[in-house]
């Protein structure tokens, strides 16, 4: 029996007694070509969409990431950091919540950088780049209205503890203003631990005889009950700075609410690391262009009362409110120091049932906000419960002392706990007014 064979690229037809079969006979896939990734076509678009917002000149990170000659020193230790989902950083665990600014890696974009790398990491042709993003010099947002910056440096010393800073800065406004977006920016991001920015309404008591646009601290105050109140106030939070923060934007129709003549009080915990330097802190203002409908305030959970045993590695600390009115969740942002391990906001139910909103894994140096992807509205008598795991032992590498009784205080060699989370009421309702409950809830 004979055969007649065409062929036709890879394919064959067999001619054969009794029939035509066709016999596929592909390349096998090892002898295919492989193209690598490359730096223009494939790795830097995902810089611009997840990295570059820090990895740029005068930001938080270590090394700007624009461009090829600066990305490929750093191929394989990028790679490295995405395989391990260091880096960008996001800490929530992918099953509570959905949040709109998880900057997190597909697992086709990690294989993407990763293939790079292992390549030699080539450049590829400039041809193939995107447009570049258009990046605002010195602050992420956009031509801010105002900008405010403590009038005066505060000298950080090279090692020690530094007490809590303060700096009363006077907005001068003469009139109300709503907030659309604010940003802070320390001039020495690497000392400062944290910064809050309350807003002192005119006529406030609150460190009425503090001085006004020069650093102090609670000690330095001569009124011992000011002294005492410095770190206990009813004002609203303008905006919370922990490392890895960004700009805070609220939605359309949603802004933070300075009235005309207001302060300005910046918070600032500064941490020695070895060298001595100088902060000035600012924060930058854009104003909403119409009177919003909702008002945002700034609302915490917080357990003053905890107490870490020398050595436990995985101490539950909780609290437990109940909102008296209304209110449209927005953001969640967990705080503690070094002993942190993990932190979770849920909803309980009257049946005993919890929702998890969101869980973290807690890591000190990136503090970051979770913003809700679709706001959630809590109805007046919702239960919000915040809980906290800590790890005092030895395994922890960056326990201060596993051998120490942990309480609440201020420097990181103690501990906090504190749930901040942001809310929208409506416009006409201040952070006082809101806690008292209203006829029928």
């Amino acid at each position: 029996m004979r055969a007649v064979l065409l062929r036709c690229g890879a394919v064959a037809l067999v001619a054969v007694a009794g029939g035509i079969g066709l016999e596929i006979s592909a390349a096998p896939e090892a002898q295919r070509p492989v193209t690598p990734p490359t730096f223009y076509k494939d790795v830097l678009p995902i810089l611009e969409d997840h990295c570059q917002s820090c990895h740029r000149l005068d930001e938080s990170a270590p090394m700007p990431l624009l461009t090829y000659e600066q990305t490929k020193p750093w191929a394989q230790k990028i790679a490295d950091a995405v395989q391990r989902k260091m880096m960008p950083p996001w800490f929530a665990d992918p099953r509570y919540g959905h949040f709109s600014n998880d900057p997190s890696l597909s697992e086709p974009q990690i294989a993407e950088i990763s293939a790079w790398a292992a390549a030699g990491a080539p450049a590829g042709d400039p041809h193939d780049a995107p447009a570049p993003r258009q990046w605002t010099s010195g602050w992420s947002i956009h031509n801010p209205d105002v900008v405010a910056k403590m009038p005066k440096p505060v000298e950080i010393p090279a090692s020690g503890e530094v007490e809590y800073t303060y700096e009363i800065v006077p907005t001068h406004f003469t009139e109300d203003k709503w907030i659309q977006a604010a940003e802070v920016r320390p001039s020495s991001a690497q000392h400062v631990h944290h910064a809050v920015v309350y807003i002192r309404p005119p006529g406030a008591k609150w460190l009425r005889h503090a001085p006004v646009g020069e650093p102090f601290t609670a000690s330095t105050l001569t009124d011992p009950e000011e002294r005492r109140e410095a770190h206990e106030t009813t004002s609203d939070l303008l905006l919370v700075y922990a490392p890895g923060s960004t700009l805070e934007q609220w939605r359309d129709g949603m802004a933070k609410f300075v009235p005309a003549g207001s302060d300005l009080v910046f918070q600032i915990h500064y941490t020695t690391n070895g060298h001595a330097a100088i902060d000035q802190t600012s924060i930058a203002l854009r104003f909403a262009k119409s009177p919003p409908q909702q008002r945002v305030i700034t609302l915490q959970l917080n357990n003053h009362a905890l107490l870490i045993p020398p050595g436990a590695d995985d101490f539950r600390v909780e609290v437990q409110g109940t909102l008296p009115n209304d209110a449209t969740l927005l953001s969640l942002m967990p705080h503690m120091h070094l002993r942190g391990k993990r932190f979770e906001y849920d909803i309980v139910r009257d049946d005993g049932s919890v929702e998890t909103l969101l869980r973290v894994n807690y890591h000190f140096h990136w503090q970051l906000s979770y913003r809700l992807a679709e706001p959630r509205i809590l109805k007046a008598g919702t239960k919000l419960r915040a809980i906290a795991w800590y790890d005092n032992s030895r395994r922890n590498p960056h326990n201060p002392d596993p051998e120490k009784t942990v309480k609440w205080g201020d420097q990181t060699s103690d501990e906090m706990m504190v749930g901040f989370f942001d809310v929208a009421v409506p416009a006409s309702m201040d952070k006082l007014r809101y806690f008292i409950r209203q006829p029928g809830k």
